[in-house]
């Protein structure tokens, strides 16, 4: 029977996972920064698919994009927030970009957008289970 032991990992490990987590908050926060610089068109673009309160949905997408790309960046509370940032993709890749309630070239364009959100919720969930690594604030506290 094999067991799994807690090793440190290595340098090339906590390397990849530097760049995994910048690559994922490459995608969150200029899109948080977007909706920021965007506001107004952010809301009228929610409220366009019929989603309630839209002033608040874009301020929480705003603090989803933003704080999570931040935390990725920072490797802080990774496991936590990428399972957050997972659920959100995922949410706003069903509301968003729901290709199967549209016909022709935009259906392909949005099935192409929420098989990618669908790609990065799985880098996420990847993330969640091999958290930040030791260049990390995370990797700081645990001392990997």
């Amino acid at each position: 029977m094999v067991t799994a032991t807690h090793t440190s990992r290595s340098g090339l490990d906590s390397a990849l996972l530097l760049v995994a987590r910048l690559l994922l908050a490459y995608l969150f926060l200029p899109a948080g920064i977007g909706k920021i610089t965007g506001f107004e068109g952010t809301v009228g673009y929610i409220a366009s698919q019929g989603l309630p309160v839209p002033q608040l949905l874009a301020a929480a997408a705003i603090v989803a994009e933003v704080g999570g790309g931040l935390a990725l960046i920072l490797g802080f509370q990774t496991r936590l927030v990428s399972w957050g940032l997972a659920f959100f993709t995922l949410m706003a890749a069903c509301l968003f970009h729901n290709y199967w309630t549209v016909t022709g070239a935009q259906a392909a364009t949005q099935q192409l957008l929420f098989n990618k959100n669908l790609g990065v919720v799985g880098g996420l969930l990847a993330l969640s289970v091999a958290g930040a690594g030791a260049w990390s604030m995370d990797g700081k506290r645990v001392g990997y």
